[in-house]
């Protein structure tokens, strides 16, 4: 019989989950597609998608039946032995991608930590014990850990945590003359993210990824690529270097890797990875039978022309919905971002009201993102349907006007 399941509120969470979170004061218990329903079976329209991670939608058939399969086949083996779903789905991503190998973990921030930690290494090795700094850009976000969270261009999330490790230096995104002024023979690596989503859902211009490549070149770095979020179809393309014409040496993706599912990868090219040897890195959990099965169903869906070719329709829709607002309340000064991670950053009138937003669209049944305090985000599924967008959006124009009255 199974054990009676403890009844619990949006109040728990407040006595027995570590303070480093504000969710918001409704629980969800229920997706199908892209609406929810919480507690008190309230339906939301989710344009959120878990931060860009439910890039299918909510309990998605073929994402179920990967689950269901592989859960009553083979769970955990840890990398004393490998697996079958883990060998497919490191084929997948190669053939798919400029990527000749690849190392799984379970979250962006082990994706990074992996990555540069390797561009370290791979200097080290290739070049110099020196040639250990890492260039990287304000309003950065690539992670949790220390190494990751020191390595992101914001002070708030890594200052207090005691020194910080040594060799990064930070200068502004798209400003290709910044990172000439300090890229060096030292340099082992540039990190960027093709598109800043924590930090306000800013693309990179072509001249300043092209130009990041050519400096690599010139000093012998690696261009690691952070597609954490900004990967896995959501641009429009499977990843989003693919818009610049610029191939990275080291490349992260989790989020929607998985669907939903826990899994991230590293992937690089054999010359890199040559350096590694068994147990120079690792991690228990990575490359997982479950998550791994989940992530090759996820990526047969979302490497579709179908799918990709839907995503730039449906940013049009989003667009144009967040336009005609625009038109009545002179709301945003900019809107941006590539395929449907979308920022609509508010105008100085509205400053510092991104969190106001989020929370009265959750009031109307919309749940969408903030990117800081002066954007607003979206990331939904890549399969959504245009009557969501659209009932969704209403209920977003709803919440604004009754927050601006």
């Amino acid at each position: 019989m199974a054990a009676d399941k403890l009844a619990v509120t949006r109040s728990t969470f407040d006595e027995v989950i570590l303070p480093v979170y504000a969710p918001a004061q409704f629980v969800p218990v229920k997706g199908k597609g892209s609406r929810v329903w919480d507690q008190q079976g309230k339906e939301y329209v989710d344009f959120s998608g878990g931060i860009a991670v439910t890039a299918l939608g909510h309990c998605h058939p073929a994402l179920v039946e990967a689950l269901k399969t592989q859960g009553e086949t083979l769970w955990h083996t840890s990398n004393v032995f490998t697996n079958e779903p883990a060998l497919r789905l490191a084929s997948k991503l190669i053939t798919a991608t400029f990527a000749e190998r690849v190392f799984f973990a379970n979250s962006g921030a082990e994706a990074n930590e992996a990555a540069f930690k390797l561009a370290r290494y791979y200097a080290t090795k290739r070049h110099s014990p020196f040639k250990s700094k890492i260039i990287a850009f304000h309003n950065a976000f690539h992670g949790r850990t220390l190494f990751t969270v020191s390595v992101g261009g914001q002070p708030k999330y890594s200052d207090g945590f005691g020194p910080k490790p040594a060799d990064i230096v930070h200068v502004p995104f798209n400003d290709l003359n910044a990172v000439k002024a300090v890229i060096d023979d030292h340099t082992c690596a540039i990190v960027v993210e093709p598109i800043q989503g924590e930090g306000g859902v800013m693309p990179a211009t072509q001249a300043f990824m092209q130009g990041l490549r050519e400096l690599c070149d010139q000093h012998q770095a690696l261009l690691v690529l952070d597609e954490v979020q900004s990967g896995m179809g959501r641009s429009g393309k499977l990843f989003a270097y693919e818009h610049y014409g610029v191939q990275p040496d080291i490349l992260t993706t989790a989020k929607a890797l998985g669907g939903g599912f826990p899994v991230s990868a590293m992937l690089t090219t054999n010359e890199i990875a040559s350096v590694m040897a068994p147990g120079v890195h690792g991690t228990t959990y990575g490359g997982n039978p479950l998550a791994c099965a989940v992530a090759e169903a996820a990526l047969d869906i979302i490497n579709t022309q179908e799918v990709l070719n839907g995503v730039e329709a449906r940013r049009e829709q989003f667009v144009a919905a967040l336009k005609a607002l625009d038109a009545q309340l002179d709301l945003f000064s900019d809107i941006r971002g590539k395929g449907l991670l979308i920022g609509a950053a508010l105008k100085p009138q509205h400053a510092g009201k991104a969190r106001d937003i989020l929370n009265a669209a959750a009031a109307e049944g919309v749940m969408i993102l903030n990117a800081g305090t002066d954007v607003i985000r979206f990331a939904p599924s890549l399969v959504i349907e245009p009557t969501d967008i659209e009932e969704g959006m209403n209920r977003f124009a709803t919440a604004v006007k009754k927050l601006l009255a």
